[in-house]
């Protein structure tokens, strides 16, 4: 028998999807406690189908206007309409969701990718989202590793040397695998900062979820190791040094739990990175393993937008491109307003 859909709890209220604000988590909990008994909604681990929701950095840092990273997408406003479904998605779809899980993007200042970590022979640090550094790059000095960061970053000052060479292996992994070349971020997703928590709408909308289904938010936290980029949450980037030897490695254990659910449902920002990259990556696995397990993920498209910065970038052709690659392989693409029942 198929479960309905349930209507917007009175406490939800689109025009605040876009701001920062105080949750009330005790007038919440009682809010789902009442929601659950009105409709009857069971708890979690009673389901006859596990569903787990995963959410890819829906953070104020990439979700709020005039924030770090703010994703727009084409329309200009993307993270912000994407997420004001995605609340509506969560209420109106609570027997449906057993799980919730949450991937954290989380950077202190000095890390390859931010601009302290680099330098030039006049002193000046790359612009962010306005340089990619190549291996011509660093083979022609135009930049190179900042002498400043070394201790912080290595523990030890005498290690520049290696992180020299650490650095232009980096980049040519980053080529010789396929992935995008190496960006230079605004500070964003700061571990400690107000950027790094999840968007309050939606925060609000996953503890009520989670009261009224008895369920708790899996919150993964992802990004901070200072020597590589980390869009999926399922790799780093990069996961050796030049003598191959490891500086980080895939999260088998995240990747293990996501498999253990009948269906997995994926959203958040942004389309054209973090999602993207955690939707190939996920696919990779899936394929040493039993390439039927492809046909359990679903992509939710417009719970996502890619990264577009007029005048600079647009990543919107290879956000979809990625996206139609995981479909030929199994994966399905569904939109948020089409009934959960439906999906095939």
């Amino acid at each position: 028998m198929p479960i309905p859909q349930l209507p917007l709890p009175p406490h939800f209220d689109a025009d605040w999807v876009n701001k920062v604000w105080r949750i009330p988590y005790q007038e919440r909990q009682r809010d789902a406690q009442d929601w659950a008994q009105k409709h009857a909604i069971h708890q979690a681990s009673e389901d006859n189908l596990r569903t787990c929701l995963l959410l890819v950095d829906v953070q104020n840092t990439f979700c709020i206007p005039d924030y770090e990273l703010f994703v727009g997408g084409r329309s200009g406003n993307g993270a912000v309409e994407d997420n004001i479904r995605l609340c509506q998605f969560i209420y109106c779809n609570l027997p449906h969701i057993s799980k919730i899980a949450c991937t954290l993007d989380t950077h202190t200042a000095m890390q390859i990718f931010h601009e302290v970590f680099w330098i030039n022979d006049a002193g000046e640090h790359p612009a962010p989202l306005q340089t990619l550094i190549t291996q011509a790059d660093i083979e022609t000095g135009r930049w190179r590793v900042n002498p400043a960061v070394v201790e912080s970053v290595m523990g030890n000052q005498n290690q520049y040397e290696w992180l020299k060479a650490y650095s232009e292996h980096y980049v040519k992994t980053l080529t010789a695998e396929g992935k995008y070349p190496l960006a230079i971020w605004p500070y964003h997703a700061m571990l400690g900062g107000i950027g790094h928590a999840v968007v309050s709408a939606v925060d609000e909308a996953c503890f009520f979820h989670a009261i009224a289904r008895n369920t708790q938010v899996r919150y993964e936290i992802k990004g901070q190791n200072p020597l590589t980029e980390n869009y999926s949450v399922l790799r780093p980037e990069v996961l050796n040094d030049t003598e191959g030897k490891p500086i980080a490695e895939k999260n088998s254990a995240f990747l293990q739990m996501l498999l253990e659910y009948d269906r997995v449902i994926i959203a958040g920002q942004a389309k054209s990175h973090c999602v993207a990259w955690t939707v190939s990556d996920l696919l990779e696995e899936i394929q040493e393993t039993d390439t039927g397990l492809a046909q359990k993920i679903y992509l939710v498209d417009d719970l996502t937008s890619p990264v577009v910065v007029p005048g600079v970038v647009d990543y919107t052709e290879p956000a979809d491109a990625a996206f139609a690659k995981v479909a030929d392989a199994g994966m399905h693409i569904v939109q948020s307003i089409e009934p959960i029942d439906s999906w095939g």
